[in-house]
C-alpha cells in the first residue's frame, strides 16, 4: 500500500482488477460541479491580490492590492447565471452530480446550497477558500480545513465526506486524514480507479479527479477552442473506457465543470449533447463520488482488511 507523500508508479499494473460496479456496468461517469464562485481571491476578503485562473481571461495575472472588476464579474456570472443552467440541465435528466463545494462561496449562495440538496447531490468539499495552499504554514492549513468542516455541516446540514483542496500543499493530505471524518481524497490525478494509501488512523481511500476531461481546458492555452472539440474529447473517452469495460477493464470517468466556464450557453451545448450520448447506452454507472468510495470501501478492502 502506498504511504502517505511517497511517489507511486506501478499502480494496479498489467491487469487492472475488475471494480464490480453495480447492476455490470461497463464504466461509471462522475460529474463534477466545481463551486467556487466567492471564495476566489479578492483584496475585499483580506487577499494580496485578484484572482487570476479559469477565467475567459487566458493568462491573467493576479493584480496585487488591487480589483479585477472584471475577474470579479466573471465568478459572479457562474453564480448568478451558469450554476442555475448546470442545475437544470442534471436536474431535468435526472442525473446524479458531486459538487466541489468551496465552503465560502456557498455561505454567499444559499440558495444554490439548497438547491444542490434538493437535487440529491453529493456536496463535497472544495476547501474554505479558493486558494494556493502551498502558501500556507501547516498550522494555517489545518485551521481552514476544520473551519470548511464546521461551516460546511451549518450550511448543509451534513458534514463533507469527500475533499478536494483543489490547490493543495505538502500538508493537505496528511491533515486530511488526520481530520478523520472524510471517506475520501481526490487531490489526486494518478489512476482511473480508486485506490488505498496508508494513513495515521488506517488506510485511507483516494478516489482521482482529472484536469482533461475538464472544461478548465478552455481557459488554457492549447485548451478547447469551441464545444465541438470539448465534445469530441469527452466522446472519445468515453468510448475507450466503454469498449474496455466490455473487454473485462471497467473504470471510472470523472467529467469536470465550472459554472462560469461550461455554464456558459455556446459550451453548455456541447455538455448537453454528452449527457444525452451517455443516457444513449446501458451498463452506464453515473454515479457521485462518494457512492464510487463507498463501493470501493465495501467491495475493494485494502490488504489485510
Amino acid at each position: 500500500m502506498q504511504k502517505c507523500g511517497d511517489r507511486e508508479f506501478i499502480g494496479y499494473g498489467r491487469h487492472t482488477p475488475d471494480p464490480r460496479w453495480p447492476n455490470g456496468a461497463q464504466i461509471a461517469v462522475q460529474f463534477v460541479v466545481n463551486y467556487e464562485e466567492g471564495g476566489e481571491s479578492c483584496i475585499l476578503d483580506g487577499d494580496a491580490g485578484s484572482e487570476c485562473l479559469l477565467s475567459e481571461i487566458v493568462g491573467a495575472q493576479s493584480w496585487p492590492k488591487q480589483r479585477n472588476q472584471n475577474m470579479e464579474s466573471i465568478y459572479e456570472y457562474g453564480a448568478r447565471a451558469g450554476f442555475w443552467r448546470l442545475w437544470r440541465m442534471f436536474t431535468k435528466r435526472n442525473m446524479d452530480v458531486t459538487v466541489y463545494g468551496v465552503t465560502k462561496a456557498m455561505e454567499r449562495n444559499p440558495e444554490a446550497v439548497a438547491a444542490m440538496k434538493e437535487a440529491g447531490w453529493e456536496v463535497a468539499s472544495h476547501g474554505l477558500r479558493w486558494l494556493e495552499y502551498k502558501d500556507f504554514t501547516e498550522e494555517e492549513e489545518r485551521r481552514h480545513i476544520q473551519e470548511a468542516v464546521r461551516l460546511h455541516t451549518e450550511l448543509t446540514g451534513e458534514r463533507p465526506y469527500g475533499i478536494y483542496q483543489g490547490k493543495p500543499s505538502d500538508n493537505t493530505l496528511q491533515l486530511v486524514m488526520e481530520e478523520g471524518g472524510f471517506v475520501y481524497s481526490a487531490d489526486s490525478y494518478a489512476d482511473e480507479l480508486p485506490y488505498w494509501i496508508e494513513g495515521p488512523k488506517g488506510p485511507h481511500l483516494i478516489v482521482p479527479y482529472t484536469l482533461d476531461t475538464n472544461d478548465m481546458r478552455f481557459a488554457t492555452p492549447q485548451g478547447f477552442n469551441a464545444g465541438d472539440q470539448f465534445f469530441n474529447y469527452l466522446k472519445d473517452t468515453f468510448d475507450v473506457l466503454y469498449r474496455e469495460g466490455g473487454e473485462g477493464a471497467p473504470k471510472m470517468m470523472s467529467v469536470g465543470l465550472h459554472c462560469r466556464l461550461v455554464g456558459r450557453p455556446g459550451r453548455a451545448a456541447a455538455l448537453e449533447r454528452f449527457l444525452d450520448y451517455v443516457q444513449s447506452h446501458d451498463k452506464v454507472w453515473v454515479a457521485k463520488r462518494i457512492d464510487i468510495a463507498r463501493h470501493w470501501h465495501e467491495n475493494h478492502k485494502p490488504a489485510g482488511q
